[in-house]
């Protein structure tokens, strides 16, 4: 079936690793010369989806922070923002967050200031096993949810996923549109609301390397290293698009 919209992670799957590949705008411009809208559905910062917003005009919208935010340019060329959780929630997550660093001097992501419906812990700050337990006990505690990408701990207030933002958007922007005509592609555990319960998902090769710890996996799985990240990506879509 040739999707009617086109939803896909960004780390990983449209990277090398953390790194931009020019494969990526080739996606995006394979995505716009067959008039299919392409969504980044990302863990990255609200920051970051205004930046997607403004240097890629092909791009018209991003979710971003797992969800917690859906951003968007309007018809004068000005980016909005909808939150997917209530202001309580935003307040009490950073009060969550101050308390975090001073309890267990830890330092939050350097995209932590510019994310606002969730906060970051880089992983690489927390490859002692007894600090992580520590923290996401009291995470659970709090009533605070997280979850892993690539390269974060995550963690917000309120119930956000991918797959929530993805039925809100849809709904509100194009409600023409049902989830089952869209394709979503991912690599990590922050992808598993997608893969429950979008029918054509397909996860690019390198989701190999978390795929043992996943509840939920991707219809479809790539495999080799022609089929890593961004490349996957492509050449699934130029197979299915022809």
């Amino acid at each position: 079936m040739k999707p009617k919209i086109i939803f896909s992670d960004f780390d990983g799957t449209l990277t090398d690793h953390t790194e931009f590949s020019p494969k990526f705008l080739e996606i995006i411009q394979l995505s716009t010369q067959e008039k299919i809208p392409f969504v980044i559905v990302t863990g990255r910062s609200l920051s970051w989806a205004h930046f997607f917003l403004t240097h890629f005009s092909s791009l018209t919208h991003v979710i971003s922070e797992g969800g917690g935010v859906i951003s968007y340019r309007d018809s004068e060329g000005m980016i909005q923002d909808e939150f997917q959780v209530s202001q309580d929630q935003l307040d009490w997550l950073e009060k969550f967050a101050q308390d975090l660093k001073q309890r267990y001097s830890i330092r939050l992501s350097a995209d932590s200031l510019g994310r606002v419906s969730d906060r970051a812990i880089e992983l690489s700050d927390l490859s002692d096993p007894a600090l992580m337990d520590k923290i996401t006990k009291r995470m659970e505690k709090e009533g605070i949810n997280y979850s892993t990408s690539n390269v974060h701990l995550n963690f917000w207030c309120g119930d956000i996923s991918k797959y929530e933002a993805v039925k809100a958007f849809l709904k509100i922007h194009y409600p023409q549109i049902s989830v089952e005509e869209s394709v979503f592609f991912g690599d990590s555990l922050n992808d598993q609301s997608m893969f429950k319960h979008i029918e054509h998902s397909v996860g690019v090769a390198n989701i190999e390397e978390v795929i043992n710890r996943m509840e939920h996996k991707p219809k479809i799985i790539l495999h080799g290293d022609e089929n890593k990240g961004p490349n996957g990506v492509l050449s699934y879509l130029q197979d299915l698009l022809k």
